[in-house]
């Protein structure tokens, strides 16, 4: 496999948007070669026309005991930037509440201003309608968003680079997910077909781990309690390298994306931290999203290879 570096300049050079139909079959095509240079036996999954997924694979699902998950797809451009804050679950509820309501607000001024010059007060309300409707339709599905540098081509390059760093093991499965801006119907059509794995094994999902130097690991409410599990994250999450790991066993968390679909789960981002805030992901899903340290992905990657042989056998690497 190419190093790191070339990897990231043709993800992001080559297969920058990832949103049509086009977009993603070209890339899987690249991304299948990769994983077959890095000695993963990779295949497509593909889950119909109603859910219109098409998950890469490597690896075999039914014997896997860990799986390493990265959504490859890419969103549209939104209207305003889509705030995430993993640590401060009311900041990011009220800002997304917020936006929602501005855009609201918006259409609501629009469709008065509209109808009444025209002494058409009947128009008021189905226009608003249309209007607010049409707001949140092209901040969900509207056209592309050209930057996705942290968002995820983070996540598919750090898996990458941890497919080569790891090396092919058995008890390890890749799934490079499709339709995360779907409402994550590419985690929900894997989780429906591998439904005894998905509820009984561990998943680590990466996502937008490419901007700011704190890396969070989120395990969820089953796994935190797996003293096994934090214990090797924590001694395989080395600090004192590129990056500074945060396990987060307290508290409340909430991270919007694919790692929901899974019961035994950690979900690894990277964030920026402000005073009051807390830690926060910026710039994503708009024109903004350009940062991606490969130090990032290089540090996920080596963290991940020193972890999945201390998890699965006890041993250090």
């Amino acid at each position: 496999m190419e190093d790191i570096g070339h990897l990231k300049k043709y993800l992001l050079t080559i297969h920058p948007v990832r949103k049509t139909a086009a977009q993603k079959k070209e890339f899987r095509q690249w991304l299948l070669r990769e994983l077959k240079r890095a000695g993963w036996k990779a295949s497509e999954e593909t889950y119909g026309k109603f859910n219109g997924s098409v998950n890469v694979v490597a690896g075999d699902p039914e014997k896997a005991s860990v799986f390493l998950c990265a959504h490859y797809d890419t969103g549209s451009r939104m209207l305003v930037p889509n705030f995430v804050s993993p640590t401060n679950v009311p900041a990011h509820v009220c800002y997304h509440l917020m936006a929602a309501l501005v855009l609201v607000a918006a259409a609501l001024v629009v469709s008065f201003a509209v109808s009444f010059p025209l002494n058409q007060p009947g128009l008021m309300l189905p226009l608003f309608l249309i209007l607010a409707v049409a707001g949140l339709w092209v901040s969900a599905y509207g056209p592309a968003n050209k930057s996705n540098a942290n968002g995820n081509s983070s996540g598919v390059l750090a898996l990458l680079a941890a497919a080569n760093e790891a090396g092919f093991d058995k008890r390890v499965c890749l799934v490079f997910l499709d339709n995360n801006e779907r409402t994550l119907l590419g985690a929900s059509a894997f989780k429906k077909k591998h439904a005894e794995q998905a509820s009984k094994r561990l998943f680590i999902n990466l996502d937008c781990v490419g901007d700011g130097e704190d890396l969070l690991l989120i395990p969820s409410k089953y796994s935190r309690w797996d003293g096994d599990l934090t214990e090797a994250l924590e001694a395989a999450f080395q600090s004192g390298e590129e990056m500074r790991p945060r396990l987060l066993t307290k508290g409340l968390q909430y991270y919007p994306s694919d790692g929901r679909k899974f019961k035994f789960r950690v979900d690894i981002c990277a964030c920026r931290y402000l005073a009051g805030l807390g830690y926060y992901i910026p710039h994503l899903r708009t024109k903004k999203d350009t940062t991606l340290e490969e130090s990032n992905a290089a540090y996920t990657a080596r963290s991940i290879a020193r972890f999945l042989p201390r998890y699965l056998d006890g041993e250090e690497r």
